[in-house]
């Protein structure tokens, strides 16, 4: 298992290592991995999704 920490730049719209990170406040992360940080947008939307559904749920919404 890799100690790695990889984020994706939101300057250059690509994955970067801890080390190869040049703009902290313009990085989202820290993955795992270079494809989890690479797949930050689908996880995220996916995490979002979920919780709307929760949300649903804990109302008592009959269509959920």
């Amino acid at each position: 298992m890799s100690t790695t920490q990889w984020y994706w730049c939101l300057t250059h719209s690509q994955p970067e290592t801890g080390e190869q990170r040049d703009d902290p406040d313009n990085a989202l992360g820290p993955y795992p991995s270079e494809e989890a940080a690479r797949n930050w947008k689908a996880t995220n939307e996916a995490r979002n999704e979920a919780w709307d559904d929760e949300d649903e749920r804990w109302k008592g919404d009959a269509d959920a």
